[in-house]
């Protein structure tokens, strides 16, 4: 089997995020797991359209192109109002076709003590309805403020485990959701 095509997506393109130093942490435990290529998808860098659609002049052809790789996702989203951001949204509803039957892990980051929670609880419906598989082992990093110095970088060790668990469970699903969708394609009705 071919390395497998992790897409790590940051989930705002808001000024000061601290979402970005979560993915960022993220994105880099997944480039040490033997067999897995990571892509790392800013959403600031997709240059999203301001009008609807997902007809073909809206589409971003970078964004449809690597979704078309893609055998899974990591999502890291903050918590905006209890929901996650816009942004991430139009990202994932940019290309409908090409998610279908691959997994996806989360993160949520917040400045409170819930950690994203109620992002990724929201996010989960959407996701199942793109034809994502959630994982069930997700990563919160709650008062992001004071689990990153201001460079960026963690300072509290234990969360590196926490992302390599959700990465055991991701990867895994990813084998073997990529040999299902390559042998033994959807019956059409």
């Amino acid at each position: 089997m071919d390395n497998l095509s992790i897409v790590v997506i940051e989930g705002t393109t808001r000024q000061e995020r601290k979402s970005i130093h979560a993915a960022r942490l993220i994105a880099e435990t997944g480039e040490k797991i033997p067999g897995v290529a990571i892509t790392f998808v800013d959403p600031l860098e997709m240059l999203l359209p301001y009008n609807d659609g997902n007809d073909e002049a809206n589409k971003i052809a970078a964004w449809v192109a690597i979704n078309k790789a893609a055998d899974a996702y990591f999502i890291v989203t903050p918590e905006y109002n209890h929901s996650f951001p816009g942004s991430l949204k139009k990202l994932l509803d940019n290309d409908l076709g090409n998610y279908t039957h691959k997994p996806v892990a989360f993160a949520g980051v917040s400045s409170s003590p819930w950690g994203g929670v109620r992002a990724v609880e929201a996010l989960v419906n959407v996701v199942r309805e793109l034809g994502m598989v959630a994982t069930f082992k997700d990563v919160y990093f709650p008062k992001v403020d004071d689990l990153f110095d201001g460079q960026g970088q963690l300072q509290d060790q234990s969360y590196v485990e926490m992302v390599e668990k959700a990465y055991e469970e991701l990867v895994w699903m990813a084998k073997v959701m990529k040999q299902g969708r390559e042998n033994t394609p959807p019956e059409k009705k």
